[in-house]
């Protein structure tokens, strides 16, 4: 069984983007008074290309479900969407106790601001006045709020410095200082959006299997767009974080394989991606528990065993 770890959550009184601000603890409280429940947690991660929820009891994540994120979607719409797949797993919105949640897509934040509101849930939105971390960048409040609640978990979860490698719509590499503040990283186009944009802007190159070929030198269309696509990825990725590694483990005087890199998106599983040198952990769910460490922290909640994968 993987090890766990015991996190202790200090008090803290950060901003909370919430649906009610005049809220006595900064949190969204329902109209009608619900009590808190933090025994059942929905985490909403909206990204650019997928809804990822995860449900958590007691801290503990016990179901993940994905979907293609409806960016246009009314409240409606995203609320009939969050129940689907609830009852996948046999849970109902009912169940649920409150909500924390990432997003990049702002319609959708709004609309789930909105199914909060009507369901009467307590919700906690991640962002750069939210998260309980240093920021140290020019413009903390364009910093995406995925980017920060991975960097949220990896330091609670594996230590400090480490790098966050999120394989998604972007590959991004988020970083965290060994004094725990989050710096900054890098972006690069993600891997399925490169060649999306490859062929749709060329005539005869086709939609390829991600599958890393035998050879560099490509004998035919599709190996010669494998060796570009996937192993030039891999030399982007290894490239990137070997430089963010020796710049983070120059700051604090250490060595570069001392900088914990932590591996997630959703290519993290892909055998290419865990082929690249110097992975600590690959852990897919990093944005969703940050999100469960988040909601404890701002709302006072009780100290989380958290499985680390």
């Amino acid at each position: 069984m993987a090890p766990c770890v015991a996190i202790s959550f200090p008090a803290v009184s950060p901003r909370i983007d919430a649906l009610h601000p005049a809220a006595a603890n900064g949190i969204a409280c329902p109209p009608g008074g619900r009590a808190y429940h933090p025994a059942m947690l929905l985490a909403v991660d909206v990204g650019n290309t997928n809804v990822t929820i995860g449900l958590l009891r007691n801290g503990v994540l016990v179901a993940t479900r994905r979907a293609t994120t409806p960016s246009r979607a009314t409240a409606d719409e995203l609320e009939v969407l969050l129940d689907a797949m609830l009852r996948l797993d046999d849970v109902a919105f009912a169940d649920v106790g409150s909500i924390a949640c990432a997003s990049v897509v702002p319609s959708l934040t709004a609309s789930l601001e909105r199914v909060a509101e009507r369901r009467e849930r307590p919700l906690v939105i991640a962002s750069a006045g939210t998260v309980p971390i240093a920021i140290r960048v020019e413009r903390p409040e364009q910093v995406g709020a995925d980017r920060l609640v991975n960097a949220l978990a990896a330091q609670r979860l594996y230590g400090t410095p480490a790098v966050v490698v999120d394989f998604g719509t972007a590959t991004t590499l988020d970083c965290v200082a060994a004094d725990g503040a989050y710096v900054g990283g890098a972006i690069a186009p993600g891997l399925e959006l490169g060649l999306e944009a490859l062929a749709a802007r060329t005539a005869k190159l086709p939609v390829i299997e991600l599958r890393a070929p035998d050879r560099a030198i490509g004998r035919d269309t599709v190996s010669a767009m494998q060796a570009g696509t996937v192993l030039g990825y891999q030399a982007l990725a290894a490239g990137l974080l070997a430089r963010v590694r020796g710049e983070l483990a120059d700051a604090a005087r250490i060595r570069p394989d001392a900088v914990r890199a932590i591996l997630t998106g959703g290519l993290a599983h892909a055998p290419w991606v865990r082929a690249l040198d110097g992975i600590d952990a690959v852990d897919p769910d990093i944005t969703l528990k940050g999100l469960a460490i988040l909601h404890a922290e701002v709302t006072g909640g009780q100290p989380l065993r958290m499985e680390l994968t």
